[in-house]
């Protein structure tokens, strides 16, 4: 197996693909997490979002509960509704440390990530993991899956994971 170095701005490795390959996947990696933070711009950041999904994509999120499935606009519309509505301010989420790996016209982002708001004046923090599968196509890479977990008592993110550095 060929290995080659990741790009910093995705804080991983990428296995098996290209420069160019790799710039992209890392934007949408970027975008994905540029998302969800609340500032001005909300709308056009979630829109962005969006556009690197392919409209059939799937999300998933456990979180030690039954699983919820989202479609694309069942996902982006309540965290638009929570950015955007006045108790959740400062809210933060990015990608701490991640892997990606590429054959041919698949690949998959598996990485840890942190997250930090206030809520109702009260400060909060919480870390998780998160699993991005896309698929190239004639518009480019585009995320087809999504699914993530947090931690929670007797869950959390391996020292491997957790400690390789913050955006």
């Amino acid at each position: 197996m060929s290995r080659e170095a990741g790009s910093e701005a995705v804080a991983g490795t990428v296995f098996g693909t290209g420069a160019a390959d790799r710039e992209a996947i890392a934007g949408i990696v970027r975008t994905f997490f540029a998302a969800f933070t609340s500032a001005p711009d909300i709308a056009a950041r979630l829109d962005e979002l969006r556009r690197v999904f392919l409209p059939g994509a799937v999300v998933v999120r456990t979180c030690g509960l039954v699983p919820a499935v989202y479609d694309v606009d069942g996902f982006i519309a309540p965290r638009r509704a929570l950015l955007t509505g006045g108790t959740l301010v400062d809210f933060r989420e990015w990608e701490v440390h991640g892997r990606t790996e590429v054959f041919g016209d698949i690949a998959q982002h598996f990485c840890s990530y942190a997250k930090s708001w206030v809520q109702d004046g009260t400060s909060f923090t919480g870390r998780g993991m998160k699993s991005l599968q896309l698929v190239r196509t004639a518009d480019g890479w585009r995320i087809s899956a999504v699914a993530w977990d947090d931690e929670r008592p007797g869950l959390e993110v391996d020292p491997m994971w957790a400690g390789a550095g913050s955006a």
